[in-house]
């Protein structure tokens, strides 16, 4: 890629997320980009969630945003479909590179909605030293707990996601369209290891979203070990270790998908050389070389397996990938957002509380019925 000085040269304007992961090889490459200028304004992670995503198109020619917010931005009518932009083939090649159901996570309704740039999944991470034998199952991290700091991630949307994934590891899988929020027996199963692991590490950190924990963790403070926390490769390096999310009985990997994806809003004047830019940082090149290298978190297969870039992130990658590779989605019909926000704090004030779980997953359930239409795709 080579610098333009074409003062024509078409000019966009896009938003990401505040941290280097999300902005800094997004910068970089604007910078370096042939045929169009394009600058990246950025708002904090919790933004996602505090501002409708047909706001934010309204003044962005491209978002980043994540696959709960598709629905939603659907219904609104308020992003271009990939598919209309390029070509299948280049579709069919994104679907057999991507990691896990990266990809799939942005298709509703019939189309893509956004291309994942990034991938993410909840995993486990512990403090270098701190944990002797790293436990693999929901059974060990429970007697883990008994000796150790062991921490939920509860703030914001994060009690709820965690709760999702443990109960994808107990075994359920839900249908589409899905009729209900979790299947009750194993919402009591999921419910109960919470509640075993709301102690005073839990407590202490209940207001640190991701990357506030992972910070502590890396300062050698915060929690010895928390079990299910969105990955953050620029932190495998700074003395924290990544691995699997924990397993169920059948030893099935419980997690919910992270990761955001560009999306190309309708306000846009779509030209050959975004295009071309955006191919660029989907291609191999871009995935494997040119986004690791400048704090991103790819999301090509081949950069997660590349021993190269394995050798230079503390082996973050390919000690996660089975996670990913596995990872569920999150609802992601219209009404989704207000679903998680409302649902999640519900159930972080219960298990602080120390409430019991019947009427906790009644609510959890009365609002997911409220905030999603009937037979609605998820």
């Amino acid at each position: 890629m080579t610098s333009t000085t074409d003062a024509l040269a078409p000019a966009y304007r896009g938003l990401t997320w505040d941290h280097p992961r999300g902005y800094n090889a997004l910068a970089r490459a604007a910078h370096d980009a042939e045929g169009l200028s394009l600058q990246w304004d950025r708002h904090p992670l919790e933004g996602f969630e505090s501002h409708p995503i047909v706001e934010l198109c309204e003044r962005y020619d491209l978002v980043v945003l994540d696959h709960p917010h598709v629905g939603e931005a659907v219904a609104s009518d308020c992003l271009v479909p990939v598919d209309t932009l390029f070509d299948e083939s280049e579709l069919a090649a994104w679907r057999h590179a991507i990691a896990g159901p990266s990809l799939a996570s942005y298709r509703y309704a019939g189309k893509y909605w956004a291309l994942p740039l990034d991938a993410a999944t909840q995993v486990m991470a512990w403090r270098n030293g701190s944990v002797d034998d790293v436990p693999t199952t929901w059974a060990q991290l429970v007697s883990l707990a008994e000796t150790r700091k062991v921490a939920l991630s509860l703030a914001g949307p994060h009690a709820l996601l965690s709760f999702q994934s443990i109960c994808a590891a107990f075994g359920f899988d839900a249908p589409a369209p899905r009729d209900n929020f979790v299947d009750r027996a194993i919402g009591r199963e999921a419910f109960a290891v919470m509640a075993a692991l709301t102690g005073n590490p839990t407590r202490v950190a209940a207001g640190m979203n991701p990357i506030t924990m992972l910070e502590a963790m890396s300062a050698g403070d915060g929690p010895d070990l928390c079990p299910l926390i969105y990955g953050y490769v620029n932190y495998a390096t700074r003395g924290v270790t990544f691995g699997n999310a924990p397993c169920g009985p059948s030893g099935r990997i419980g997690s919910i998908l992270g990761g955001t994806g560009i999306g190309i809003s309708r306000r846009c004047h779509v030209t050959p050389a975004l295009l071309n830019h955006i191919r660029w940082l989907m291609s191999d090149s871009g995935q494997r070389g040119f986004l690791p290298a400048h704090d991103g978190q790819p999301a090509f297969r081949s950069a997660w397996r590349d021993p190269g870039v394995n050798a230079a992130n503390g082996n973050f990658f390919a000690a996660t990938l089975p996670t990913l590779e596995q990872a569920s989605l999150r609802p992601r019909h219209n009404g989704a957002i207000a679903f998680q926000t409302a649902a999640s704090r519900v159930l972080r004030e219960a298990l602080l509380a120390g409430d019991d779980a019947e009427p906790t997953l009644d609510a959890i359930e009365q609002l997911y019925q409220q905030n999603h239409p009937a037979g609605a795709e998820t």
